[in-house]
């Protein structure tokens, strides 16, 4: 079409450049509405961008620093201004940790001791969380009351009358002495039998029709359906009991059964308070052993965390 084929075409209405369409109250309104959730869901995302990095920040920062650190001379520690990466780099305090002070035998007497408490505690708070939540007999809500008062009770409290029972019975620098007193299931009882309380009950009745005994409910049908909340209660339990200070500082007097915590305590007094190198290099090989142990059962702990979003 030529030129002047096109110049005597009339105009189409609504479409001249001059006269665009114009838009009625409720279009403006709902253009309007747009227009502002997405400013307000861009400053959301800018804020929470903005905290995240702020919580990344704030904790990694000084777990950076604890391993530079632990890579750093005693004259580089105290350099001015501060030095973000170690030069020289000194991974000599490692191997003086693990050979001066003897590190491997406070890390055998942790995973003793943590591991005999975790295997007694996740036992006996599945076990006495089930018998609560499936067994009838009477005074069964205020057995469960006294478990729930116990975890209003501070440990602390109840330090002095159990290092007078425990050295009365000659259990100090034994690890009986420290792993019995420790060995507390408040916390997953309470855990476990909330969780075993919202199980379907449809499943439990037909296990039941099915005539299947007491534990072999347990194992087969409850504990199968619990995992996820399970490995959560272990994780907490390993992570806590790796990190018992206290009663271990007054039940142990040599490395004999002395757990990592007192093992960090020791090396400080020896270094003082200036040679941080090997205190950090000790602080990071206290950490190691429950960063692998969360690597190892972080999907899991998700899958408990994220049971409950997709369920319906």
């Amino acid at each position: 079409m030529t030129n002047d084929a096109q110049a005597v075409l009339p105009p189409v209405p609504g479409l001249e450049d001059d006269d665009p369409p114009q838009l009625t109250p409720a279009q403006k309104k709902r253009a309007t509405s747009r227009h502002l959730a997405f400013q307000g869901g861009t400053a959301g995302k800018l804020l929470g961008y903005f905290g995240m990095l702020a919580a990344v920040l704030l904790f990694f920062v000084p777990l950076y620093f604890i391993v530079v650190t632990s890579l750093k001379t005693h004259g580089d520690i105290y350099s001015n201004p501060i030095s973000w990466f170690p030069n020289p780099f000194a991974p000599e305090n490692y191997s003086y940790v693990i050979n001066e002070v003897r590190f491997d035998k406070y890390l055998r007497n942790s995973v003793i001791i943590t591991g005999i408490l975790t295997v007694v505690e996740v036992s006996l708070g599945v076990m006495t969380a089930y018998g609560l939540s499936f067994l009838r007999f009477p005074g069964r809500n205020l057995l469960f009351l006294l478990v729930i008062a116990s975890l209003m009770v501070p440990n602390q409290i109840t330090v002095i009358s159990n290092y007078a029972l425990v050295a009365s019975w000659g259990w100090r620098n034994t690890f009986q002495g420290i792993i019995v007193p420790l060995a507390a299931v408040a916390f997953g009882t309470f855990l476990m039998r909330n969780h075993f309380l919202s199980l379907p009950k449809e499943i439990m009745e037909a296990a039941e029709l099915d005539g299947t005994g007491f534990f072999r409910t347990l194992f087969r049908v409850v504990l199968p359906m619990s995992w996820p909340t399970l490995v959560a209660f272990t994780l907490i339990t390993v992570v806590n009991e790796w990190n018992q200070y206290l009663w271990p500082f007054l039940m142990s007097d040599t490395d004999a059964v002395a757990p990592l915590p007192i093992g960090l305590t020791q090396l400080q007094d020896n270094e003082g308070l200036t040679n941080w190198g090997p205190v950090m290099a000790g602080t990071v090989l206290t950490t190691v052993p429950m960063l692998i142990v969360f690597l190892i059962l972080q999907k899991q702990m998700i899958k408990g965390l994220t049971a409950g979003a997709v369920k319906g």
